[in-house]
């Protein structure tokens, strides 16, 4: 019975219990209700402002943009009226210019027909007179004829059978002097064209010179090419035999001697080093001998090369040695390989035109300097040391005498060794062939002004093209067209006897008259 109490009374409590924790969290929930709809009033009504706020900026920057844009257009529409008042101008100012030219055209155009009705009534009268002249002349012709016993056809017969003759006779004393000139003008003629033929065969030419540079990655290299104490550059200088110049030229070194064959090995040899890297005297000696060997194989192939390109066989391979080492050869900067193939050609050229033999002469030409490539070694002319090499390495008695004659060391025995010393002269005297200094360069220019200037009606001349054209202002007052084409013969004539150049000097007389006005 008292277990059914506390059943009862406990879940009487616990119904409580229930009553007062709903009530409760419902006063709870309406009060946090509550509190929620006044934080939404709040939030709202923040937003409600800032919105007021944004739109009033919203509203000031528009207006600021569209008072922005109307000032641009204001001042566009400024610029545009100003220009279209400009071009309005000067819209005005051509129709007056237009105007004014129409009333003188037109006024002109009034001259004119007077003009022509005068000259239409002049043309009336010389007709008038041409048709009574006619009549008269009729008249003396009728006359004429009596006189002279016969008729017009006969008389223009006669007469020109006389004007023919008198014209063979005229034509007969013109190719006289035309003959005549030509004979004088003949070495002359000759001489241009053995030029314009070597032009097939001209060649460039290297700068002469006694030293070689070598670029360097950078100034560092120095101090390893001179190397501790300056053992590595004295190795180096023992073994070309060519001297090393360090100075202050940024990332280069320069290589001085004069001999050309050391003086390239030590170019060869230093730039392979360099870019190597390992540098002492035991590497330096090694890659010396090395540079060396592959050297003299170059120039055995090009001396071979240069046989096989003028088809020349059965030279001795000293020979062709010698051949290869004149290309590391020069002589007032031209290169003397190119000039003993360049001899080569205009000798086989030369022969062929005078029915010898070409092979013969292309040989002697190719070989007439073979001894420059040993005349550092062994003393004597280079004639000399030619003739003894060709001597030696077995070429025919024709071929020796053609070399040592080329320079009039001895006595030329074939017509052969003519055309050699010929073909020298044309190669060696070519317009660009050698250098010559500077001071003889300049004072040729000077030469050549001075001698145009001297001659009357020339205000200032000008030499050009290193001295192979002058260029001459004459007055147009003094000098003619007719005088002005004697001019230039005057000048050429006396620069050929006053001067010596190689080649050909082009004078150009230029006379003129400028006429100046001006469009208002």
């Amino acid at each position: 019975m008292d277990y059914i109490f506390y059943i009862s009374a406990g879940i009487l409590v616990l119904f409580l219990g229930f009553i007062i924790g709903w009530l409760t969290s419902r006063k709870i929930a309406q009060s946090n209700m509550k509190h929620t709809q006044n934080l939404a009033k709040n939030i709202i009504a923040e937003a409600q402002r800032e919105a007021e706020t944004q739109k009033k900026a919203s509203i000031l920057e528009a207006k600021d943009e569209w008072y922005q844009a109307k000032l641009k257009f204001e001042k566009d529409t400024a610029e545009t009226r100003a220009e279209l008042k400009k071009q309005t101008r000067r819209i005005e100012e051509r129709e007056h210019n237009i105007n004014r030219k129409v009333d003188f055209l037109e006024k002109r155009e009034q001259e004119i027909n007077e003009k022509k009705k005068v000259l239409d009534k002049k043309f009336q009268a010389i007709a008038d007179k041409n048709d009574q002249l006619a009549v008269l002349l009729n008249k003396q012709n009728e006359k004429l004829e009596k006189i002279a016993g016969m008729s017009t056809e006969e008389a223009k017969k006669l007469l020109i059978t006389n004007l023919e003759n008198e014209a063979r006779h005229e034509a007969a004393k013109k190719i006289k002097e035309i003959k005549d000139e030509a004979e004088r003008n003949a070495s002359k003629a000759s001489r241009e064209i053995i030029t314009l033929a070597i032009e097939r065969c001209a060649a460039d030419h290297v700068v002469e010179s006694t030293v070689s540079v070598v670029d360097l990655p950078n100034d560092e290299m120095k101090g390893r090419i001179i190397g501790r104490e300056g053992r590595n550059i004295r190795a180096f200088e023992n073994a070309t035999g060519i001297d090393v110049i360090i100075d202050d030229t940024p990332e280069a070194v320069i290589l001085s001697g004069f001999d050309p064959i050391r003086r390239e090995v030590a170019r060869l040899s230093l730039d392979k080093l360099v870019k190597d890297g390992r540098i002492h005297p035991g590497r330096i000696e090694e890659l010396v001998e090395k540079t060396r060997r592959d050297l003299l194989e170059e120039i055995r192939e090009v001396g071979e090369q240069t046989c096989l390109d003028l088809n020349i066989h059965g030279l001795h391979a000293e020979l062709i040695k010698l051949l290869g080492r004149l290309k590391y050869r020069t002589s007032y900067g031209q290169n003397i390989l190119q000039h003993s193939k360049e001899v080569a050609y205009v000798s086989s050229l030369l022969a062929s035109e005078l029915g010898l033999d070409p092979v013969a002469a292309k040989r002697a030409g190719l070989l007439h300097d073979i001894g420059k490539a040993a005349d550092h070694e062994i003393e004597g002319p280079h004639a000399e040391i030619g003739a003894d090499f060709a001597r030696r390495y077995g070429e025919n008695d024709l071929i020796i005498n053609a070399i040592a004659a080329h320079h009039e060391d001895v006595e030329p025995e074939s017509l052969i060794a003519h055309i050699v010393s010929a073909a020298d002269a044309i190669s060696g005297a070519r317009p660009g062939a050698r250098r010559e200094t500077l001071e003889n360069y300049i004072r040729r220019l000077e030469k050549l002004e001075k001698i145009a200037d001297a001659f009357d009606g020339v205000e200032k001349s000008y030499a050009i093209q290193a001295g192979r054209e002058i260029r001459i202002l004459v007055s147009h007052k003094k000098i003619d067209d007719a005088q002005a084409l004697q001019l230039a013969g005057d000048i050429a004539r006396k620069i050929e006897d006053d001067m010596e150049y190689p080649g050909q000097i082009r004078v150009l007389v230029i006379r003129e008259t400028r006429s100046i006005d001006y469009a208002r």
